[in-house]
């Protein structure tokens, strides 16, 4: 858990404000990743202040550019950044830990009030998302111009990422297809059994001659 830079207090999971002595802590990118502010003023709002967000270029692969608000800390990513940020972050899990994803998830989760939020570019309300699966982050999502994070909630994803939670999500995705064909294949053999055990050919056949009969 980390501490507050300004009181040394404990900060709650999953966000940076202390509730001691007040001030915002900017946990999500420190002693994480060399970073520098590109342009302290993009043309995307943030979403939860309202006013313009700083790019911040990452020393990952050269550069990767993603956009933090200066008041709340929160991180916007383009599609696919968020995943390049993972990968470079955490590396090397071969196994997945499910009591350790658990834990983590138990420590750092709480619920919070619903709210929608505007994306940072289109200004339309984003998509509510589950990250990955079983991560215990939810997102928000536009499909079309990237991903928002609260702060405190990218470390959670490095965490969930080191204790195999994308290896998880990639046998989930896996295993998907496969529980899709069997369903597929349980609902043809259902409809196989209802046509050969319910049309009975003598109940058929006396169907049939009454109907000539009405029509004789």
């Amino acid at each position: 858990m980390a501490n507050c830079k300004s009181c040394s207090a404990p900060l709650e999971p999953d966000t940076n404000r202390c509730r001691y002595c007040g001030v915002r802590n900017d946990v999500d990118l420190q002693a994480k990743h060399d970073f520098s502010i590109e342009n302290l003023r993009s043309e995307r709002i943030c979403p939860q202040c309202n006013i313009p967000l700083q790019t911040i270029g990452l020393k990952i692969n050269g550069h990767l550019y993603i956009e933090r608000c200066s008041e709340c800390f929160g991180l916007f990513f383009d599609p696919g950044e968020i995943e390049i940020l993972l990968d470079n972050a955490v590396s090397g899990e071969e196994t997945v830990n499910l009591k350790h994803i658990q834990n983590i998830n138990d420590d750092r989760y709480q619920a919070k009030k619903v709210k929608y939020i505007k994306c940072p570019v289109c200004r339309i309300l984003m998509n509510r998302v589950n990250f990955g699966y079983r991560s215990g982050v939810v997102i928000d999502q536009c499909k079309k111009h990237g991903i928002w994070l609260n702060n405190g909630e990218i470390t959670h994803l490095m965490e969930w990422k080191k204790a195999g939670g994308q290896l998880l999500a990639q046998q989930q995705q896996q295993e998907q297809p496969k529980i899709t064909n069997v369903n597929h294949d349980l609902s043809r053999n259902q409809s196989h059994y209802s046509i050969e055990n319910y049309a009975d050919p003598y109940l058929l056949e006396a169907v049939s001659s009454l109907v000539w009969k009405l029509f004789d």
